[in-house]
């Protein structure tokens, strides 16, 4: 499964630890921080990402420095999420003019006691993260597991929507396509939605007519999903084929909620497409009967894909639009006749398209295929002809490059790009990028934390470099 981005710490869940002391001053409290610095600059703003608990003891609120005023101004167009003040040695009290300054532009200050050092208040954000993590990891996980058993039972559509509805503590609706009126559930529950197919607390009159806007937007086929909020409610559609559309409406968004509801979405594809759901569990049933691959199957073209992960098996094929899966030990083989796409916390390997007859060497294409994925840790490898050009297509190249540097924010990427292009001079991509050497360190320490990765390994530097050159952004001019 692919892991959510992590979610934020409240601010109210360190001003909550009675170890760490901390007493808010000024600004609202219910603010989040996404990580934790220390700086005793007069402006630290070049060196931040934003979001972050700003540390400081106020050595640069001396009387030659800036005014506090000032000093807030900067840190507030940074994007810093909060201030927390450490009083003694340098100030006996935090500064009235800071407190001041820090009420009027909004930013949450906190004062730090002398007895808690800096680094177990970030020791506490960090930990905070990570159990934060955590358990988005695990919501998400059973969410997917509910789905999948929610499609598995009598009027199928109907459970999906109610079982996601109550994972995201929201609303949602499956909408017809908008041109043509409803088709009536067969006995089952699959087929086309009616209107009446939805779970939830039904949102305004004003939220269904701004989801109404985005259905609009996926269903002509131009986006998979779009999103708004509305008066605090978070809209979201997902296109599900045939011009039908997932709508959603929820009074917050977390970061693994687009997660559970692409599963959902996928499901629900699969319930409501023309062809039965059935129709592969009847082809076993004449393949094992009567003998003949060819005769049993459709003509195609079928994939062969073989999968590696930790998720459920039953829940990747229905990922992936099949019940034909074969799981032994710790991998799944399966054939489907829809052309796969990555998975998430699955590495698939990918046959070419084949008809019934060649499924035995699409079998082992598929195998090879994902020992190159494995081998390059990325999501996806399909089989490809000889040679260098063919090894990676370039949607798989993309989808590659997307799955590496996804924890990167677009300036981390920029500055790894440029840092890469000098030859990891710091001197030469700060000059190039207009920022200071030592923006460029911690910009690239930053990167290599967040993506796991040892920068100085030149196998690494060129994965990198292969994945920023396929990458949406600013194609790089020069070569490292």
């Amino acid at each position: 499964m692919e892991a959510p981005l992590t979610p934020p710490v409240p601010l109210t869940a360190l001003t909550a630890d009675r170890e760490l002391g901390l007493r808010l001053l000024a600004g609202p409290a219910d603010a989040d921080v996404y990580g934790v610095h220390a700086s005793e600059m007069a402006d630290p703003s070049p060196y931040l990402l934003g979001g972050e608990l700003l540390l400081t003891a106020g050595a640069g609120l001396a009387a030659t420095g800036p005014a506090p005023a000032q000093y807030v101004a900067r840190l507030v167009r940074a994007g810093v999420g909060a201030v927390g003040f450490g009083v003694t040695p340098v100030h006996e009290t935090v500064p009235p003019a800071l407190v001041e300054a820090c009420g009027r532009y909004g930013l949450p200050l906190v004062e730090v006691p002398p007895g808690t050092p800096f680094t177990a208040v970030g020791r506490a954000v960090w930990r905070l993260m990570a159990e934060a993590r955590t358990r988005e990891l695990r919501r998400v996980t059973e969410a997917q597991q509910s789905l999948a058993s929610a499609a598995a039972r009598p009027h199928p559509v109907a459970a999906v929507l109610s079982r996601l509805a109550a994972s995201l503590n929201g609303w949602a609706a499956l909408l017809p396509p908008p041109p043509a009126p409803p088709v009536p559930r067969d006995d089952t529950g699959a087929g086309a939605p009616g209107a009446g197919d939805e779970a939830g607390v039904g949102p305004g009159e004003g939220v269904r007519e701004a989801l109404a806007g985005l259905a609009a937007r996926v269903a002509a086929g131009g986006v998979a999903t779009a999103t708004d909020t509305l008066g605090g409610t978070h809209l979201a559609a997902y296109a599900v084929g045939g011009g039908r559309v997932l709508a959603l409406a929820t009074p917050a968004r977390a970061p693994g909620d687009h997660t559970i509801a692409s599963v959902a979405a996928v499901l629900l594809t699969l319930l409501t497409a023309s062809r039965p759901a059935g129709d592969e569990a009847a082809s076993l049933t004449r393949l094992l009967l009567d003998g003949d691959p060819a005769g049993a199957l459709s003509p195609g073209p079928w994939y062969a894909v073989h999968a590696r992960g930790g998720g459920d098996p039953r829940a990747l094929a229905a990922a992936l639009g099949t019940v034909l899966l074969d799981p032994r030990g710790d991998g799944v083989r399966l054939l489907t006749d829809r052309e796969p796409a990555p998975q998430p916390g699955w590495r698939l390997g990918v046959s070419a398209p084949a008809a019934p007859a060649g499924l035995g060497t699409a079998g082992a294409q598929a195998r090879r295929a994902l020992e190159r994925a494995e081998a390059a840790r990325t999501p996806l490898a399909r089989h490809a002809e000889p040679g260098l050009a063919g090894l990676v297509g370039e949607a798989e190249a993309r989808a590659h490059a997307e799955a590496l540097l996804g924890p990167l924010s677009p300036a981390l990427r920029d500055t790894l790009r440029g840092w890469l292009a000098h030859h990891g001079s710091w001197d030469r991509t700060a000059a190039a990028l207009g920022v200071h050497r030592n923006t460029v360190r911690q910009r690239i320490a930053r990167a290599a934390g967040l993506l796991g990765a040892d920068l100085d390994d030149p196998d690494t530097r060129m994965e990198l470099w292969f994945a920023l050159r396929h990458a949406p952004g600013p194609e790089p001019t020069d070569r490292p």
